[in-house]
């Protein structure tokens, strides 16, 4: 199978013209077989062994923490959801004329190009100057402490790792794939909106030489069929019954403290404690620390 559709130019030159639409079938099936294969995994493998200490350990977190606990920001969610929204009109406008279903596509998809271009640069000054800009990157102790989690759901008697921070190792990679998907789509797609008419300049097809047309093309298309698998992918995790305090989080900014409790490490994601309260007799008293 060709990963590449190819055109002549005017002057008998064969170029790359744009990716195979095939993969889009490839990508949508990998995405698919990925959920199913998730599913089984997590409804029929063995489990890990519970680590007594560590529940022990967030009853004690638990007990010294608001209700909820805030894991989004407004200006967060509002980001997301944007971007959502325009990755969902980008990659309906790119696909369904492919499938057969005819509408005047490209204004709107240039449009919704543009909203998510603003989103990004939005979201670049804004996770540089008000949040924890490396929170989302994953350093050696995530990609150790991921093995670790590997090898416990294969079956292996092994200590349990450190809980994560606010971003568990799955998640910073996930960040990093839609990442560089984005990165494609957008680099490329801000020099394609050159070859259609827009109000903000005019109109020049002749910027560039036509074997860079083609391969930002091609990228352009790559890029967008991945997006498909990784999106689907993010949906299955977003509606996963153990995953809805996160989704939760990203509608009203707040989750369960049992669910931080739980899955995150209170040293390595700080959130802001409750007064300290009376201790039990048989309960040590943790002294409460500084919000992040």
């Amino acid at each position: 199978m060709d990963f590449v559709t190819w055109g002549r130019n005017p002057w008998g030159q064969s170029l790359p013209v744009h990716a195979a639409w095939s993969l889009l079938w490839v990508s949508a099936i990998a995405g698919l077989a990925f959920l199913i294969v998730h599913a089984i995994y997590v409804r029929y493998w063995p489990k890990p062994d519970a680590d007594a200490a560590g529940e022990a350990g967030a009853r004690r977190v638990m007990a010294q923490l608001p209700a909820r606990v805030a894991r989004h920001s407004l200006a967060a969610r509002l980001f997301h959801w944007v971007m959502a929204a325009a990755m969902f009109v980008l990659l309906f406008t790119a696909f369904l004329p492919i499938l057969g279903f005819k509408f005047a596509w490209v204004q709107i998809h240039w449009i919704a190009g543009l909203i998510l271009t603003l989103a990004i640069v939005y979201h670049v000054i804004h996770a540089s100057f008000w949040l924890d800009f490396w929170s989302i990157w994953p350093n050696k102790d995530d990609v150790a402490e991921g093995m670790v989690r590997m090898k416990r759901g294969m079956g292996q008697k092994l200590p349990a790792p450190r809980k994560p921070g606010k971003y568990p190792f799955e998640n910073k990679l996930y960040h990093l794939a839609i990442l560089a998907s984005a990165v494609a789509v957008v680099g490329t797609g801000v020099f394609m909106m050159s070859r259609v008419e827009t109000p903000f300049f005019t109109r020049n097809p002749y910027l560039f030489a036509d074997m860079t047309w083609s391969l930002m093309y091609v990228l352009h298309g790559f890029a967008g069929i991945g997006l498909v698998a990784l999106v689907m992918v993010h949906v299955y995790f977003a509606v996963r019954p153990e995953k809805l305090d996160i989704t939760y989080s990203m509608i009203f900014g707040t989750m369960s403290r049992e669910h931080y409790a739980e899955h995150h490490d209170p040293q390595r994601w700080v959130v802001e404690r409750e007064p300290m309260q009376p201790r039990g007799p048989e309960e040590p008293q943790v002294a409460a620390r500084p919000g992040a």
